[in-house]
């Protein structure tokens, strides 16, 4: 089973991951003993993505391999699916894949016999990170109608900013975006300080700087001060508002370094539940064909 982007799941099956994760974070046993084996190729740089889905294998007792990008033959030419078919004839019984392609799959799915799990692929779907996210706030509440969330910064280059606004409104909440003008897209738009008392859950966006044509317009400060959560933000939040960030974060750019680990911050339970939800994934590609 291709684990590829969120439109392919309806509400319910959504909720069956959720459900699924939950069972492994309450201990669910789930023990392949070491004969499958889990590839991760990751063509863009990655920490939380790579290493969770990594950790969530070997919970699972599956073997893994890591593709090094820096030491193979793309710099000889090699193509994306030549890359990818190599590790289905190793033997390999799934792939993670991260790309800097938008849909990169849709070169893959035909020929490609195996799982492909969809660990990000340029500025179009992050899956995985939205699931965790839904994760995390359903943890919160309890449920997803009727929720507010405002997601701020850089929407417009931001996977996380598509994939989650399509889910979370297909599950019943409202949501605002908010930032600096050379990175919006026409979507609720708002300014930070006249939503942020009315919203259950602030989601920051790094920079992402990698993505520019042009140079962000303000400085680093500049940015902090229009847009960045700092406390006295926070404490113009909702009694019960959360923070949430997909990470990785600039500190005292998006959100201020005192704010990262905050009574409302769930930032880190977000990088635990990444774990969850990655079993998750990785026990349904190998279990439903």
């Amino acid at each position: 089973m291709n684990i590829l982007n969120l439109e392919q799941f309806s509400k319910q099956e959504i909720h069956h991951i959720l459900d699924l994760a939950e069972e492994f974070k309450n201990g669910k046993k789930v023990d392949y003993q070491g004969e499958k084996v889990i590839a991760n190729l990751f063509f863009e740089p990655s920490t939380r993505t790579h290493y969770s889905f990594d950790m969530a294998a070997l919970k699972l007792g599956c073997k893994t391999q890591n593709f090094d990008t820096e030491n193979s033959s793309l710099k000889k030419g090699e193509t994306l699916y030549d890359t990818i078919k190599t590790f289905e004839m190793f033997g390999v019984d799934a792939v993670v894949i991260r790309h800097t392609k938008n849909e990169y799959y849709n070169e893959l799915i035909e020929k490609i016999k195996i799982p492909i799990l969809n660990a990000g692929d340029g500025t179009g779907n992050h899956p995985t990170q939205s699931l965790l996210d839904l994760l995390t706030i359903r943890q919160e509440f309890g449920h997803f109608e009727g929720l507010k969330a405002v997601i701020v910064g850089d929407v417009k280059h931001s996977r996380v900013a598509h994939t989650n606004i399509k889910v979370m409104e297909r599950l019943g909440m409202t949501v605002y975006t908010s930032g600096p003008e050379e990175y919006k897209e026409e979507h609720n738009f708002v300014n930070i300080d006249e939503i942020i008392d009315k919203v259950d859950i602030v989601m920051l966006l790094r920079v992402q700087h990698e993505r520019h044509i042009n140079n962000m317009q303000e400085t680093q400060e500049q940015y902090h001060t229009s847009y960045g959560l700092n406390m006295t933000r926070v404490n113009k939040m909702k009694e019960r508002a959360i923070i949430m960030h997909p990470a990785p974060f600039n500190r005292n750019v998006e959100i201020a370094d005192d704010v990262v680990e905050c009574k409302k911050s769930r930032i880190f339970k977000q990088v635990q539940n990444g774990v969850y939800v990655r079993m998750a994934l990785i026990y349904m590609s190998l279990e439903e064909k």
